[in-house]
């Protein structure tokens, strides 16, 4: 049985029969309202019944997510047609981006404010983070093709914002954007994708904790945009930034010493994220997107929200041994 292995779904069976009783339903609800909502020369529920059902589906969707298996494969291995496998995946993919990011089993963080709200209400951690997602370059000619360009990479990709709690389990990610405002920008900045969250607008909530890249400085052009001054001090001190560094040329040995005594101390704690973001990538989708762009957000909140899903049952499971 498919599921029976987690190495190839990435989820335990537990784990994946709590989607099927959560999103079964939904899927359910769906399919009935599309029946209902054209024309019918037949009655809702006449014709050839589907040769894959939801129990199936939802697998060969994880399995894509997964390994980024083609839909060619999974038509092979479930015995259907490819665009069977395709339609499956459209709709399965937008019903797990919708669920969020389990917390606990009853809390769900679906967005920044959520997720404000959750790290003031227990009064953790949270540590901020962006990544780049590679996409496959637009056309000759298309318009807006410089926008997915990676000023760092020089590659085309999508970026995303990740916030993770000082453990490194994931609580929410942002949806994909190409580039930042529309234009190029270094893959370690993960700044003014915080401000287009309007993360500054949450600072009179209660402390949030988020960490700029350390070590990846950009070169060239754009080391001038690669750091997000003043937020600190926007948010009242309630977003901890690495710190400024004041002397940039013949600084003297004690502050030599003392920088990086506290770029060390900053960077030990928010390397956690780096962890968070190397288990979301462990999802072959959010490694190297091969699809249409236009799906790259349900991905990415689909991911996050399997991932957050797993970590919070094994760690229900590691409390009660």
């Amino acid at each position: 049985m498919i599921i029976s292995n987690r190495r190839i779904t990435g989820l335990a069976v537990g784990v994946i029969a709590e989607l099927v009783e959560e999103i079964g339903p939904l899927w359910q609800e769906r399919h009935q309202a599309r029946l209902t909502s054209r024309p019918r020369k037949q009655a809702v529920g006449a014709g050839s019944k589907h040769r894959l059902v939801f129990v199936d589906r939802l697998p060969a969707t994880l399995v894509h997510l997964r390994h980024g298996v083609t839909h060619d494969v999974l038509a092979c291995w479930f015995g259907v047609d490819r665009s069977t496998i395709t339609r499956a995946v459209g709709e399965v993919r937008p019903l797990l981006a919708e669920r969020g990011c389990t917390v606990s089993p009853d809390v769900r963080l679906r967005s920044l404010a959520d997720v404000v709200d959750h790290l003031g209400a227990s009064g953790s951690t949270g540590i901020i983070d962006g990544t780049e997602i590679w996409v496959r370059r637009l056309a000759a000619g298309r318009q807006d093709r410089d926008k997915f360009i990676s000023g760092r990479n020089k590659q085309n990709a999508v970026k995303s914002m990740v916030v993770t709690d000082a453990e490194g389990r994931v609580l929410w990610c942002s949806p994909a954007r190409p580039g930042v405002f529309g234009r190029p920008v270094p893959a370690t900045r993960p700044a003014p994708d915080a401000r287009t969250r309007k993360l500054r607008g949450h600072h009179s909530r209660p402390p949030v904790r988020a960490g700029q890249a350390l070590g990846r400085r950009a070169r060239g052009r754009d080391s001038r945009r690669c750091r997000l001054p003043g937020l600190g001090a926007q948010t009242g001190g309630r977003v901890v930034t690495p710190p400024h560094r004041k002397f940039k040329k013949n600084a003297p040995d004690w502050y030599e010493e003392m920088y990086e005594r506290q770029r060390k101390a900053h960077s030990s704690r928010r390397i956690r994220v780096e962890y968070g973001i190397a288990h979301l990538k462990n999802w072959r989708a959010l490694a190297r997107h091969l699809g249409r762009r236009e799906h790259m957000s349900d991905t990415v909140q689909a991911v996050a929200g399997l991932l957050s899903h797993q970590q919070t049952a094994d760690l229900t499971s590691t409390r009660q041994r």
